[in-house]
């Protein structure tokens, strides 16, 4: 029977069955081509013996995986983002009896990394490769230093290439976002009769700086909670997360089951022995009691603020690392304020609204938004498995139910079973959020018809979906209502064309999940000039990265855009030269001004033509 290459000999290349691996069954080359001024392209081509094979560096199973790093030299800088060279595709191959999966090259592999030279004056450049290679019952390591000398040349002169994420930016929305949350939380019945409560316990108990250590401990129990998803749900899981069917329906019933919370059908409670268990605890003197103080809060909240918290939560799953931290951070600490700050200023106790009935009314408001928003998550893998459950028109046709029916219940003509009868328009801050809603309802009535909505471009499913479009047939020249581009979707295969056409490449990194892409074709696809030079001046690749249908170019464009250009976001969008894959002019992320990305098109353009 045939064995797992990595399954005999891997000590000191010794195989139990054969005796000893040859001494070499791998050759090595390495050379520096130069790709533009003070950029260098390092090109590594492994040839293995006949009948052996080159693990990937991309192998996570039991063989070693491939790695190539370059010594420090203060003659070169490297962009910081990624350590991962460039690398031919890989055979997969999973094998039963050890339950592992080889990646790994058959033939000729070569690898392309890029560096940057911060001298003119000649240098050597020194390249670590480790590794391992394998055949039939005989495992050998991989252990090479190899150089190439460095002539004279110009430095480089420009801001190295980074890996700045575009979601740095929609982290600070995401944390204001979750800041709005603990406030919202704050005012629901179970939280908000607590503030003068526990103010006028540190006032007479304490004292002020064990008010503070109060606040400081309810955000500490909320940061935990964030990293333990942090640890659970860690970058390079975020991508399946996000597009896989499992998790957005398993979020879209979460959401529904808080939404129905809200609405009083149900209360969600932690078990009575933790809560009692907390409280006890509190009778403990100083700031060991304090905290159990916070911890109690905590629990007791629970049932209120859960649906609250764990939307921020589940927004944050797919994040990464950051994110569950940034949204965890920002929901505790306007949650623990007001502790903090009534305690510092007992004054201000005086100007809190009584509690009341206006409480149940906000809880019941979140539950129409909650509810709205489970069906986003069902729209994530529709469209990205392309099941067309939930086109636009379906999707636009329940949100206008939901919201329909929040405007009715602020007017009055809806009741929940927590809801004390008031009478009709009691408060006018209740009537001007019914005006609110419906004119949010009007708006989006003119979508099922095909109406662009572009305020919600992020948010719905692309018009793509869309069945009927009013008048769509007397203008069959006009651009795409919702800007989605019909590139050519393979990487390879448009770098072929290019070459050939003699035009630059648009490289347009998106997916089906994000939002921040929609809102970009919406604002600045759509315009005729952006599409004209699209269509005449440059061959357009649209890479999909999480394309359910189609796996390995998806994983071949995550790789390309992971690797080759060293950015890790959506949007991503690039003008490169498709005869050696330099970059003329990007990366562009979340650009919604037209004049700014027709100006980054041109400059990709324009480099071209005077390169060619």
């Amino acid at each position: 029977a045939q064995l797992p290459f990595s399954a005999l000999g891997q000590a000191e290349g010794e195989n139990p069955l054969f005796g000893a691996a040859p001494a070499a069954a791998v050759s090595w080359q390495l050379r520096a081509d130069s790709v533009a001024p003070g950029v260098l392209e390092l090109v590594v081509t492994a040839t293995p013996d006949e009948g052996w094979h080159l693990y990937s560096q991309y192998q996570n199973g039991i063989a070693v995986p491939l790695r190539l790093s370059l010594l420090p030299d203060a003659a070169f800088s490297q962009a910081p983002a990624d350590s991962l060279w460039t690398e031919p595709d890989y055979i997969e191959r999973h094998d039963e009896l050890l339950n592992d999966t080889e990646r790994y090259f058959e033939g000729e592999a070569v690898f392309r990394h890029r560096v940057y030279r911060q001298t003119g004056d000649p240098f050597t450049l020194t390249c670590q490769v480790r590794g391992q290679v394998c055949r039939d019952g005989a495992c050998q390591p991989v252990d090479e230093q190899l150089q190439v000398a460095v002539g004279a040349g110009q430095p480089y002169t420009q801001p190295l290439p980074d890996s700045r994420d575009a979601s740095s930016e929609s982290l600070w929305w995401f944390f204001l976002l979750a800041f709005g949350g603990g406030l919202l939380g704050l005012l629901t019945p179970c939280v908000f009769p607590m503030i003068p409560m526990t103010v006028s316990y540190f006032m007479h108990h304490g004292g002020k700086l064990q008010a503070f250590f109060y606040g400081i401990s309810i955000v500490l129990i909320y940061v935990v909670v964030g990293v333990v998803l942090s640890l659970i749900f860690g970058q390079g899981f975020a991508n399946a997360l996000s597009t896989h069917w499992i998790p957005n329906i398993l979020f879209a019933v979460i959401f529904t089951v808080f939404a129905l919370s809200l609405f009083g059908y149900f209360e969600i409670r932690l078990p009575s022995k933790w809560v009692n268990g907390s409280s006890k605890n509190e009778e403990g003197a100083g700031y060991l009691g304090t905290f159990f103080m916070a911890l109690t809060l905590v629990l007791v909240s629970f049932s209120c603020t859960l649906p609250i918290a764990g939307a921020v939560a589940l927004g944050a799953a797919g994040g990464g690392l950051l994110k569950p931290l940034v949204g965890m951070l920002g929901f505790s600490l306007a949650f623990a304020l007001p502790f903090t700050l009534f305690a510092f200023f007992p004054s201000w106790l005086g100007r809190l609204p009584k509690s009341g009935g206006w409480m149940n009314t906000l809880k019941v408001c979140l539950a129409f938004v909650e509810l709205a928003f489970a069906f986003k998550f069902l729209s994530v893998p529709d469209q990205a498995y392309q099941w067309h459950l939930l086109d636009r028109e379906i999707y636009l046709a329940i949100w206008i139910v939901i919201f329909s029916l929040l405007g009715l219940y602020l007017l009055g003509k809806l009741r929940f079973p927590l809801d004390a009868e008031m009478p009709v328009q009691h408060s006018w801050l209740r009537f001007g959020s019914a005006i609110a809603v419906w004119v949010f309802v009007v708006y989006m009535i003119p979508g099922m018809f095909g109406a662009p909505l572009k305020a919600l471009s992020g948010w719905l499913p692309p018009m793509s979906t869309q069945d009927f479009v009013l008048g769509a047939s007397e203008h069959p020249s006009a651009p795409a209502a919702d800007g989605m581009l019909s590139g050519i979707r393979n990487y390879d295969e448009a770098l072929e064309v290019a070459r050939k056409a003699g035009k630059p490449l648009f490289l347009d990194f998106t997916g089906y999940g994000c939002a921040n892409c929609r809102m970009v074709e919406q604002a600045v696809f759509t315009d005729q000039r952006v599409r004209q030079m699209l269509q005449d001046d440059l061959v357009v690749a649209t890479l999909y990265v999480d394309d359910k249908r189609d796996t390995q170019t998806s994983a071949r464009n995550r790789e390309v855009q992971n690797t080759v250009y060293r950015q890790n976001s959506q949007p991503c969008y690039l003008v490169i030269d498709p005869n050696d894959g330099r970059v003329l002019s990007g990366p562009v992320f979340f650009e919604t001004d037209v004049e700014k990305f027709l100006s980054f098109l041109t400059s990709g353009r324009d480099s071209f033509r005077e390169n060619d």
